[in-house]
Parts: C-alpha cells; sequence; structure tokens
C-alpha cells in the first residue's frame, strides 16, 4: 500500500507539458495554408497580373470596359473548364471536352435551323448529345476500368470525326439561327452597369461556378467527388458507391459541355463544326491547372479554375495592349502550367 501511495505522490511531481511537433517556421505555415485554401495562390497571381499590366498600361487597362471585355472572353473557356475539374478531382481527365461542346452545338443548330424544331427542344436535343458523350466516357472509366486519358483520347477522335459527319463540315449561319431559332443566341445578349458591359454567357459562367462550388463543398456528393479522387480504394471501403460517382460526374461534364456550347453560340453568332479544330480541350485544362486543381485528384477548387481562366485571359489582354508577339502568351501560359504543377507538388508534402 505504501509503494503505491509514494507511485502516485511521485506521479503527481512529474512534468505534466505534452511534447509539441508542430513546426512553427514561416515557411511551413505558409504550406498549410496554401494546402487548406487551394484557391489562394491562383487568386494572388491574378491580382499581381492585372497590378503589372495595369502599370504598364495605365489608365487604359483599368478600364471597365477593358476588364469586362476579358470576362467576356474567357466566358466559354470558363465554364468547360468548370466541366474539365470535376474530372480532375476524381483523378481523371477529359480529352473530348471540347469536341463534345462542339457536337452539342452542332446538333442545337440543325435541330433548329434544318429540321425545323422549335428552339426549347433543339436545346434539349444538344444538352442530351453532350450528357450521353460524357456519360459513355464515364461507363468505359468506371465499369470498364479502361484510363481516363486513352479513354478520351478515343473518343476525341470519334465525337470529331461523328461532327464533320454529321454536319457535313457546313456551317450555320448567324442569320439563319436568327430567323429560325433566336434563343441559341441568348448568351451573347448584353447589359450594362455603369460603363461595364456584361453579357449572359458572363453570368451563366459565374452562376455555374458558384453552384458547382456549393455542391462540392456543402453537399455529400461533392464529398464523395473528393474521396473517389483521393483515394478510390478507401472510398470504396468506407460505402461509396465510386462507379456511380465517376459516372455521374462524366455525365454532368458532358452536360456542362452542352451549356458552353449553347453560351458559345451567343457569343459567335454562328455554328461552325471547324471549331473542333480549336484547342478547347488544352485551355479548359489550362484554366483548372493554373487554377490549382491537382492532377493526381482530390484537392483543388472550383474558384481556382475560374481565376486561372481570368489569369490567362489577363495575360493575353495585357499582352495584345502591349503589341506583343502572340507567342509570349504561349511561352507565360506553359511558365505558368509548369509552375502550378510544381507548388502543387510542393503543397502535396503536407498531406503526406
Amino acid at each position: 500500500m505504501t509503494s503505491v501511495q509514494e507511485f502516485e505522490k511521485t506521479l503527481d511531481q512529474s512534468d505534466k507539458s505534452v511534447a509539441s511537433f508542430e513546426d512553427r517556421s514561416p515557411l511551413r505555415r505558409i504550406q498549410h495554408f496554401l494546402h487548406s485554401t487551394p484557391a489562394a495562390i491562383p487568386a494572388i497571381v491574378l491580382i499581381f497580373s492585372i497590378i503589372v499590366f495595369g502599370v504598364l498600361k495605365g489608365e487604359r487597362f483599368f478600364t471597365a470596359g477593358t476588364l469586362t471585355l476579358i470576362l467576356q472572353q474567357i466566358a466559354v473557356v470558363g465554364i468547360l473548364g468548370a466541366a474539365q475539374t470535376l474530372i480532375i478531382l476524381t483523378a481523371g481527365i477529359d480529352l473530348s471536352i471540347g469536341v463534345i461542346m462542339v457536337l452539342s452545338a452542332v446538333v442545337m443548330g440543325n435541330c433548329a435551323v434544318t429540321y425545323g424544331l422549335p428552339a426549347p427542344l433543339a436545346i434539349l436535343a444538344g444538352f442530351v448529345t453532350g450528357t450521353v458523350c460524357g456519360m459513355t466516357n464515364g461507363f468505359l472509366v468506371s465499369r470498364m476500368k479502361l484510363p481516363p486519358f486513352i479513354v478520351t483520347l478515343g473518343t476525341w477522335n470519334i465525337i470529331a470525326a461523328i461532327n464533320y459527319i454529321y454536319s457535313a463540315n457546313e456551317t450555320i449561319r448567324r442569320a439563319d439561327i436568327e430567323t429560325a431559332a433566336p434563343l441559341l443566341g441568348l448568351f451573347g445578349a448584353s447589359f450594362k452597369l455603369g460603363s461595364a458591359v456584361f453579357t449572359l454567357g458572363v453570368i451563366m459562367m459565374v452562376i455555374t461556378v458558384i453552384a458547382l462550388w456549393y455542391a462540392l463543398n456543402h453537399t455529400a456528393w461533392g464529398r464523395h467527388v473528393y474521396a473517389v479522387g483521393d483515394d478510390p480504394e478507401a472510398a470504396e471501403l468506407s460505402g461509396i458507391r465510386v462507379k456511380g460517382v465517376l459516372l455521374g460526374v462524366y455525365g454532368l461534364a458532358g452536360a456542362i459541355a452542352a451549356l458552353a456550347a449553347w453560351v458559345s453560340i451567343g457569343r459567335n453568332g454562328s455554328i461552325s463544326p471547324s471549331w473542333a479544330v480549336t484547342d478547347y480541350n488544352l485551355q479548359a485544362i489550362t484554366a483548372a491547372v493554373i487554377g490549382g486543381i491537382s492532377l493526381f485528384g482530390g484537392r483543388g477548387s472550383i474558384l481556382g479554375t475560374l481565376f486561372g481562366a481570368l489569369i490567362v485571359g489577363v495575360v493575353s489582354m495585357g499582352l495584345n495592349m502591349l503589341g506583343a508577339d502572340p507567342q509570349w502568351k504561349v511561352l507565360l501560359t506553359g511558365v505558368l502550367i509548369i509552375t502550378a504543377v510544381g507548388v502543387d507538388q510542393w503543397i502535396r508534402k503536407v498531406a503526406g
């Protein structure tokens, strides 16, 4: 009994402080902050880019007209980037997202102008086309267990060929669209707020990003998307239907690509199957990567994708106003992509 009492007395007098392993270095704190706030870096780069070109061009760059013109120019890529973000968050990639958009636009135009269907039905047909294409990718990835890169590289070729065969490589003119189905050009409509000019396409891009941000951050579906991208096996063991999540994400991405098609009709006025040669796929991936979306899946904010698209838009507009060679835009975009991937690797060491 005495020995027990002596033991308790000794225990009471012992040091009760808990060992701390926290790394309080400023660099480590920054690393943790960026890991928990993935949209911070693209936001900082965007502000820096605006300041740099603002200093170089002065008041001419900071006009409301210039800044809103940038928004108009990135509306289509911003929406496509949002679709690409969903897929990259699941540790996948979709090289066909751009041609899905083009085929959806061609279907909308032909249904309304060539077949004489009411505009709402033509638009619905375009959305069905985009969703089916996306779900086809999702089926091959989730059910057949094929690599997303290979699957979407293959469907890029298939959908591009279908686009040219179906359309006979004919452009649907603005005048025909305005006569048969003016609703197709809805998102080209603009309105003024002071000296700033906004289009409905810009508003739709912002609404799309905000809606997806809410879904990804405040719903069970969003948590499942991140979980599947981070570790699909662990997600499966925790009760998440991984195959269903993947199928749904690819299908939703296809539907968003169809929305981008509708917006692009409003912006361009006409519908051309030759849009397929434009690198919409790479532009969407670029916006997502520069926006801090990890190519390894499971990390990133869709707001970052919007910032990424804006960064490319600001750099492009700034260089144009400076009269620089267009290849400087290509060079700077490449530097930004490599830098973004390098920073992502550095930040991911926190999770490791």
